[in-house]
């Protein structure tokens, strides 16, 4: 996938387009326009952006992602414990859940993950 970085309005944009692909480009301008009290030409600069990154496309009107929301989310995870934490899920993990305590739901949750993967 390749890493694509995006600002925190751009990621609000794309949260858009994956909330209501396919979306006609004259919707979306609407839709920005009501999400993000934007302007159409600021919708269309965007949308060039984030199509020239390779994360959205616009074929004949017709806004699609290249990449999911989840695959999208995914990679960014993965870089930020690669850069942040030497690549080591168990020190991000540590790190989150000393600020953040879990919930017996949430621990429960990662249990059957770990245990999941042991597995298979």
């Amino acid at each position: 996938m390749g890493d694509i970085e995006l600002g925190n309005v751009q990621e609000r944009f794309a949260d858009i387009v994956w909330k209501y692909e396919p979306v006609g480009s004259g919707e979306l301008v609407k839709l920005c326009e009501k999400e993000l009290h934007w302007k159409k030409p600021t919708t269309y600069t965007v949308l060039r952006k984030l199509c020239e990154k390779g994360l959205l496309q616009n074929v004949n009107g017709i806004v699609t992602s290249r990449i999911s929301r989840d695959d999208f989310y995914a990679s960014k995870s993965e870089q930020i414990i690669e850069e942040s934490y030497q690549g080591s899920l168990p020190a991000f993990v540590a790190a989150f859940t000393s600020r953040k305590k879990l919930s017996a739901k949430e621990a429960e949750e990662i249990q059957r993950l770990i245990d999941s993967f042991k597995k298979g």
